[in-house]
């Protein structure tokens, strides 16, 4: 066990002072010299960039100049080979427009006096006095909204008074009844 305070030893045992940690390249390690007198420079390879098909546009076409089975769309595909357009606008040796900027537009400035004037704390305690004044309005709409069911109705609008039938089917006309 190891003592108490103090990190256990390790099990085998280091190189000597004169080792050298890492790996070593043979060819390169010229040391300083090497690295001012020969520079490893790479010479930039064009780079064309192969746009995928258009297909919408060729189809487009196709339909134009009459082509209704796969066959004919396929045959005018190898004849009509649109690409798609590059929506890069700098590539490698192009130069930018003038007046071109890149990255994210900046935030416009913020108001100092408004901030000073508790501008916008007045803009939110307008908003909210605007809030609770519909709110009460709408409150108020429900309350005097109160819908009404059959009973209401009836009584706002009574049932038309029956008219008494004189005539009588035939059936009926010998049954006696007393006076």
């Amino acid at each position: 066990q190891p003592e108490l305070g103090k990190p256990s030893r390790t099990c085998y045992s280091l190189p000597g002072p004169d080792f050298t940690y890492g790996m070593y390249f043979h060819k390169r390690d010229g040391g300083v010299a090497e690295a001012i007198g020969h520079w490893d420079s790479v010479k930039a390879k064009p780079h064309v960039r192969v746009m995928p098909r258009d297909f919408v546009t060729m189809g487009r076409m196709a339909v134009g100049e009459g082509c209704v089975s796969a066959r004919e769309f396929a045959l005018y595909y190898k004849f009509k080979d649109l690409r798609c357009k590059d929506e890069g606008i700098l590539r490698y040796g192009c130069k930018p427009p003038p007046g071109m900027t890149f990255g994210r537009p900046s935030r416009p400035s913020t108001p100092f006096f408004d901030i000073m004037q508790h501008r916008y704390k007045e803009l939110w305690m307008e908003s909210q006095r605007a809030r609770t004044v519909v709110q009460h309005v709408v409150k108020k709409k429900k309350i005097s909204d109160v819908r009404g069911n059959r009973t209401t109705f009836l009584r706002t609008h009574p049932l038309p008074a029956k008219e008494e039938s004189f005539w009588h089917p035939q059936r009926f006309e010998k049954v006696w009844t007393p006076h």
